[in-house]
């Protein structure tokens, strides 16, 4: 059998509203318990009072479950069977049910109308229950109570922390107050951030005058070196319209003097004594998605996610080193060659056989070298991690590459090197010399490191004009600077003008101490990965190869912001919104958290990769 309950309420107007519920089979639960299948809730009424069931065709059956009986057609009883057809109304507390027979669609089905037609709770049991509980008698009126709990509020926190703010906020001294509770800290919505944790109690610092927001002349009093993104015209021209809302926003903020573009609209104080956190990434992206559009003139690509919008690296290469080098941003996707003036095979020095790894071998134990060459035997960190000492000649290739020629006593002579005409004049001197003929490599020296007078013996023709010094000196001089001598095998070397001259040069070498001279690089953050994994150094056999990861190599394991998969890599990562050489606000802060002690600096000049 179905049962259709119909719960009738009225509302003032007296309309009926009504909400039905239909159950397949019984037993249907009537009781003030809230999960009952006919909830009443009335005092007189038990947890669960009664059930109706099916007793037959065209019949049901009411049976009082709690102990107290129900009315069925003004007859008190403890179980009662009704003929559908015939219907019946059923008393129970307040609320009257009226059992009848569907009509129409609802043919077959048996119709429960629920409503309530007396004052709830009108039992005598009930009305003792409320009195018991009632504290009519002995509380204050709600107008009281409510005046009452007004002016312990405003006390409390308005007049409390004002008072506590100008009698108590800073002493006479100009000392700061006295580490305690002070009731105006009351209206602080946190703690301050690591960075400003000296800050703590000292609130006048930044907000000078009470009841006034924060001003970057606040912020200016620590932060002066502080400087802008651009200039703020174009910024201004950067900047999307703003909608409806946001501009709604800024006319309400500038009816109480908040002006547009305030330190404190990114660098949210407050949030916990933890890194203060980093501006999200919608702050650069409302600016740079887009912005050729805008900006027409600009130069800068449009980027709004790492992982979705964000050009190719253009890094700074060296396309004239000379004296007025020329320095270029160029797409890696070009697959720009870079012109430092140095030769250098990549591929030879990492064989793992060969010269280079005999070499190695031989100096395992002076100087902790495997068997054969790898990159972090030239590439040393500096003392941060994220970048690398620069290569030089004298800590790093003359262990292998020497430059000597020739010896006194106990004492070794090598070129000058960086210097091309004081190494002519230092070979000069030499064959005008009335020293031993034999150079150092020929002179019966106990040990010699490897490549010692190189230059030497790396032409034939040198070492004929050692013999016969001093005529031969200007072929000597050629020997260093031509194919095969120690200059020319690094160097790119410019001949002299005529046969006759020796105003040979060295190109200047210019190694670029940062690539990405907008965007920052932490290689400590990345010492797990080897060398290799991003840089393909085994593969590139002359210097002119710029050998920096693509940003395809950079998303195997970074997305954007919302990145689920991937490690979530918001613009603050990589860069900052002052650019001043020093690392971003994010990788400073994690550097902190790392030494447990003050946020990490970075390095003061160069910054990072």
């Amino acid at each position: 059998m179905t049962f259709i309950v119909r719960q009738i309420a009225r509302t003032a107007d007296g309309r009926e509203i009504v909400r039905p519920q239909t159950f397949v089979a019984g037993p249907i639960g009537i009781g003030r318990e809230a999960d009952s299948d006919i909830h009443l809730p009335d005092l007189a009424v038990t947890l669960r009072h009664a059930e109706i069931r099916e007793a037959g065709p065209g019949r049901i059956e009411i049976a009082a479950t709690s102990g107290l009986p129900v009315d069925v057609n003004g007859r008190s009883t403890m179980r009662e069977t009704i003929d559908v057809a015939r219907g019946a109304n059923i008393r129970i507390g307040s609320h009257m049910l009226t059992v009848a027979a569907g009509e129409g669609e609802e043919r077959g089905a048996t119709i429960i109308s629920v409503e309530r037609v007396g004052a709830l709770s009108e039992a005598s049991e009930a009305r003792d229950e409320q009195r018991a509980f009632s504290l009519a008698g002995v509380a204050p009126g709600r107008r009281a109570t409510a005046w009452a709990l007004a002016i312990a509020v405003l006390a409390l926190f308005l007049a409390w922390p004002l008072w506590s703010f100008f009698t108590n906020h800073q002493p006479a001294d100009g000392a700061r107050r006295e580490v305690a509770f002070h009731a105006d800290q009351m209206w602080s919505s946190g703690r301050l951030s690591l960075a400003h944790a000296n800050l703590e109690n000292d609130c006048k610092a930044c907000h000078v005058k009470p009841g006034e927001a924060v001003r970057d002349e606040a912020c200016a009093a620590c932060h002066g070196g502080v400087h802008g993104h651009a200039d703020p015209l174009r910024l201004a021209v950067a900047k999307p319209q703003p909608g409806a809302g946001a501009k709604a926003q800024r006319a309400a903020a500038g009816m109480f003097g908040i002006p547009e573009g305030r330190c404190v609209a990114c660098h949210v104080e407050h949030e916990g004594a933890k890194a203060m956190p980093v501006t999200e990434q919608r702050f650069c992206s409302d600016c740079h998605g887009g912005m050729d559009q805008r900006l027409t003139d600009t130069k800068v690509l449009n980027a709004s996610d790492f992982g979705r919008d964000h050009p190719q690296f253009r890094p700074a290469v060296a396309t004239n080193p000379g004296d007025r080098p020329i320095v270029q941003r160029l797409s890696l996707d070009a697959r720009p060659l870079e012109d430092n003036g140095l030769k250098f095979p990549h591929d030879i020095h990492l064989a793992a056989n060969g010269g280079v790894a005999a070499m190695a071998r031989t100096m395992k134990v002076e100087q902790g070298f495997g068997d054969s060459l790898v990159c972090a035997d030239c590439h040393v960190p500096d003392s941060t991690g994220a970048r690398f000492q620069p290569v030089s000649m004298e800590k790093d290739c003359q262990m292998c590459h020497s430059l000597a020629f020739d010896r006194v006593g106990d004492t070794v002579r090598t070129l000058r090197h960086g210097d091309p005409r004081q190494v002519v004049a230092d070979l000069r001197a030499f064959y005008r010399s009335t020293g031993p003929v034999a150079p150092i490599n020929l002179g019966g020296m106990a040990r010699r490191r490897p490549g010692e007078a190189m230059m030497l013996r790396t032409s034939a023709a040198f070492n004929q004009a050692v013999a016969l010094r001093p005529a031969r000196a200007d072929q000597a001089i050629r020997a260093a600077f031509s194919e095969g001598g120690a200059c020319f095998d690094c160097h790119a070397v410019t001949p002299p003008t005529s046969l006759a001259a020796a105003d040979w040069g060295v190109v200047p070498v210019r190694l670029p101490q940062r690539y990405m001279a907008k965007g920052w690089f932490d290689h400590k953050s990345h010492a797990g990965e080897s060398c290799e994994s991003c840089h393909a150094a085994r593969k590139s056999s002359t210097a002119a190869d710029v050998l920096l990861p693509g940003i395809a190599t950079c998303r195997a394991c970074h997305g954007g912001e919302d990145a689920a998969k991937a490690v979530p890599s918001s613009c603050a990562m990589c860069h900052d919104y002052h650019m001043d050489g020093q690392a971003p606000a994010m990788v400073r802060s994690m550097r902190g958290r790392e030494a447990g002690a003050r946020p990490w600096r970075g390095p003061q000049a160069a910054g990072g990769s």
